[in-house]
């Protein structure tokens, strides 16, 4: 349990797997396990790779409390700050609304109802409680996540071992050989699945909880992202297996969305109990996103407040990050859906765009840093250029030049 690395690596993960991957599979329904399982690990190399990046540059940081845009204003000035800053939030933001939300709405579901004169407040209550109960660990810090990470995604594993369990016995070979309905979907699909990935958010935590120790920065993120890839891949195997192309089509037709699965995967396996599970799973998977994502909120307005040479005590930063999701959830749940589907473009920025063009900056005015990510100036124009297409698929798609998929 005092194993730092460890730790790291655990919200790494935790950060990274979230609820959203139980609805994985409806956005793969077309494209089958073998193309599917190829965007996976292609995903993972590239993101992994830029994750590297922010630990070569933070090389030249000042001091092992530096933020990520301060990192970004040392390189491209001012400019640089606002771009990182601006796209970490909002994303962060984004995310974090999303899941106050859901949190709040599993935890109204074991609330008694509570009624103020005729309207209905145990939504409201149970997204408020959320927020208290697990906004304490981020306030009390790193460590505090740190410790309940670890107990959580502890819990996290033992049920998604559950419903491996009671699924992988059902793979059918002949499922798994499908092929894409359409190529295309493919490409479709890369800036959702590559969302998963997203532990960057939390680099600059990492650095400082590790003491900016190269050795263990790296093994912590090589770590923390093999422990998502597994996992996907076992749940896309385990689902692709069990649900024909056909009957995946299907449940998008009738029910677009995780209960769609839920329900067809209890059908399909006889058990009720697998329902529970998966709603345990969703509920530790949520949480743990949760903990990573508020932390990268916290660490960010930290960063800019000592910027600007205001207070950032641990108490004045708690309302900061918290009160803004927490009004989204509470007064405008519908409404962020439609950010979310943009929030991807933030990310790609951030996790692709930002790392790749530190590391550029970095190599040229310190070109005998002790550490390199492998691949050269080469790696990080292929990089780049992948984040460019992954920032403008979506408008392709709503453009109509490439197919929609669900999710």
């Amino acid at each position: 349990m005092k194993n730092k690395i460890l730790g790291s690596a655990l919200m790494i993960a935790g950060t990274t797997i979230g609820a959203g991957m139980l609805a994985m599979p409806l956005t793969s329904a077309g494209m089958g396990f073998g193309a599917t399982f190829a965007l996976l690990l292609g995903l993972w190399l590239l993101l992994t790779y830029t994750g590297l990046l922010f630990m070569e540059v933070y090389q030249t940081a000042p001091r092992t409390d530096v933020g990520v845009a301060s990192l970004a204003e040392q390189y491209f000035g001012m400019t640089g700050r606002i771009l990182a800053t601006f796209s970490l939030l909002v994303l962060l933001y984004a995310l974090l609304s999303a899941y106050v939300t859901g949190g709040g709405s599993l935890l109204a579901g074991l609330l008694p109802t509570i009624n103020i004169g005729e309207q209905d407040f145990t939504l409201q209550t149970g997204i408020i409680l959320f927020t208290l109960l697990l906004g304490a660990f981020v306030v009390i810090g790193i460590k505090g996540v740190d410790g309940l990470t670890r107990v959580l995604f502890s819990g996290k594993i033992i049920a998604f071992m559950l419903v491996l369990l009671m699924m992988l016995p059902k793979v059918k070979v002949d499922n798994l050989l499908a092929i894409p309905l359409d190529n295309a979907l493919i490409i479709s699909a890369v800036p959702i699945f590559f969302t998963s990935f997203g532990f960057h958010v939390i680099m600059a935590s990492i650095n400082t909880y590790l003491e900016a120790d190269i050795r263990k920065i790296r093994t912590a993120i090589l770590l923390g992202t093999l422990i998502p890839l597994v996992a996907y891949v076992l749940w896309q195997l385990s689902t692709h297996g069990v649900l024909s192309q056909n009957e995946f089509t299907a449940i998008l037709q009738a029910d677009p969305s995780l209960n769609g699965l839920v329900k067809a995967t209890r059908q399909i396996t006889g058990s009720e109990i697998l329902g529970e599970v998966v709603r345990i799973f969703s509920a530790l998977a949520l949480i743990t996103s949760f903990l990573g994502v508020a932390m990268g909120i916290f660490e960010g307005i930290g960063d800019l407040l000592k910027r600007l040479n205001l207070p950032a005590n641990r108490m004045s930063l708690a309302p900061l990050t918290f009160i803004p999701p927490l009004i989204f959830a509470l007064f405008y749940p519908e409404g962020f859906i439609a950010a979310l589907s943009y929030a991807g473009l933030l990310f790609a920025f951030y996790g692709l765009i930002l790392p790749i063009g530190l590391a550029w900056r970095a190599r040229r005015l310190h070109p005998n840093l002790p550490y390199r990510v492998a691949g050269g100036n080469l790696a990080l124009v292929i990089s780049l250029i992948t984040g460019v297409i992954i920032m403008i698929i979506p408008f392709f798609i709503q453009w109509g030049f490439l197919p929609s998929v669900a999710g």
